[in-house]
């Protein structure tokens, strides 16, 4: 049962959050997980110009994602920054490929989740998460979420990421607020339920 994260990072937060995920997805018995990444679309002078270039060394060495290893796997968990409430254009870039795999119903039945940051407390997490949504029902994917099993979503003690609708962290609009061990904790939730959902339906 083979479970792929894909995710699109500009300073390491999501990536950090796509590491948790494929923590808990590898807690069960049987899960195959890869973390695979999406192309960077910014030009270098512009990635220097944002101080992205160091950052993105973290995690250089993950595999890009292809379209033959979406069609392979039992469940897909995609992690993207919030871009005005929606996803970043180089997760659209990646999804807009998708249509041969579309064609073919290759992505039919697969569970696709959804895991997001943003700078802001109110910064767009549900509705990036939600319209991201809209994607994997066009594919014919079923759609798995963060359920309130996870009771760390229900903090009042800390400000926090987190819905029923997927795992989030917030960067801080200077990006130095890392995701917190509450939101490591519902990514790795999330990841376990995903791949245990996927594990009863392979």
């Amino acid at each position: 049962m083979k479970v792929l994260v894909v995710f699109y990072s500009v300073y390491g937060h999501i990536y950090r959050m796509a590491e948790a995920v494929a923590e808990g997805a590898k807690e069960v018995p049987g899960a195959e997980v890869e973390l695979r990444r999406v192309a960077e679309t910014l030009p270098e002078e512009i990635l220097k110009q944002i101080g992205a270039i160091e950052p993105q060394k973290a995690f250089s060495h993950i595999p890009m994602c292809t379209m033959d290893e979406l069609a392979t796997a039992d469940a897909i968990i995609f992690g993207t920054p919030t871009r005005f409430g929606n996803m970043c254009g180089q997760m659209r870039q990646f999804l807009d490929a998708t249509g041969p795999l579309w064609a073919e119903a290759s992505l039919v039945g697969k569970v696709g989740s959804v895991f997001t940051s943003s700078n802001t407390q109110h910064g767009g997490q549900e509705s990036t998460i939600l319209s991201f949504h809209y994607t994997l029902l066009h594919l014919g994917m079923i759609i798995v979420g963060l359920p309130y099993t996870f009771q760390g979503q229900s903090r009042m003690d800390e400000i926090t990421g987190g819905s029923p609708y997927g795992a989030s962290t917030i960067a801080s609009p200077q990006g130095d607020r890392w995701p917190s061990e509450n939101e490591l904790d519902a990514a790795r939730f999330q990841g376990k339920h995903v791949a245990a959902i996927a594990s009863k339906l392979a």
